[in-house]
C-alpha cells in the first residue's frame, strides 16, 4: 500500500499528540510499509491533523478519525469521529477484558483478571498498592498536575522571567 492510498483511507486509528493549534488535534497514525528487499512489513508513522472543535480527545487517547469530504486547510484533512480508548483504559476488542499490559515472561497480554487470580492464589503483594476499583477516573487532576485541557502555545526560549505554565517548548 502506498502512502497516498493510506492517507486516503476514510477511517484511520491514531494516537492523539499535543498541539498548539486551535480547533484541531494532532495524531500519529501507524501504517505498515512493505520492503521488497527483505520481504517484510515495517511500521511507519504519519502525523496528521484532524478537526476537533469540541476538544473531545486528550493527549494519549486512541481515536478514530474520519476523512473530510473537503479539506478545511492544507493541514486539516480529517475530523475526529470518536474516542476509542482513553489513555490508560485499554479494552481488548475480542474478549472485552481490560488490559494491564504485555507480560514479556509469558509472551502474551496480561488482563486485570490475571492479576486478580494471582492475588487470590498467592496473596496481595504489599508493594503493589494500586487498585483499579478504587482508582479515580482520568481527568481528576485537571488544573493540579494535568494541564492537557488548557490552551497551549509555543515558547521559543527559556530565559523569560515571567511564568508560562502552559507553554510547549519549540
Amino acid at each position: 500500500m502506498r502512502l497516498s492510498q493510506a492517507l486516503r483511507a476514510s477511517l484511520l486509528l491514531g494516537k492523539c499528540l499535543p498541539t498548539v493549534k486551535s480547533n484541531c488535534s494532532r495524531f500519529s497514525v501507524k501504517r505498515y510499509v512493505y520492503d521488497d528487499y527483505l520481504h517484510t512489513y515495517f511500521p511507519k508513522f504519519t502525523v496528521m491533523y484532524a478537526h476537533d472543535p469540541d476538544k473531545i480527545c486528550k493527549t494519549g487517547d486512541i481515536v478514530l478519525i474520519e476523512e473530510l469530504p473537503q479539506k478545511l486547510t492544507t493541514l486539516i484533512t480529517h475530523k475526529v469521529n470518536k474516542v476509542v480508548y482513553p489513555l490508560g483504559d485499554i479494552t481488548d476488542p475480542i474478549t472485552g477484558k481490560k488490559v494491564v499490559g504485555l507480560r514479556v515472561d509469558l509472551g502474551k497480554v496480561a488482563y486485570r483478571d490475571f492479576y486478580k487470580e494471582l492475588y487470590e492464589l498467592y496473596g496481595k503483594n504489599p508493594q503493589r498498592k494500586f487498585d483499579y476499583k478504587k482508582a479515580p477516573r482520568r481527568g481528576w487532576q485537571e488544573d493540579k498536575k494535568d494541564f492537557t485541557h488548557r490552551e497551549s502555545y509555543i515558547r521559543y526560549h527559556e530565559f523569560d522571567d515571567d511564568d508560562q505554565p502552559y507553554a510547549v517548548y519549540k
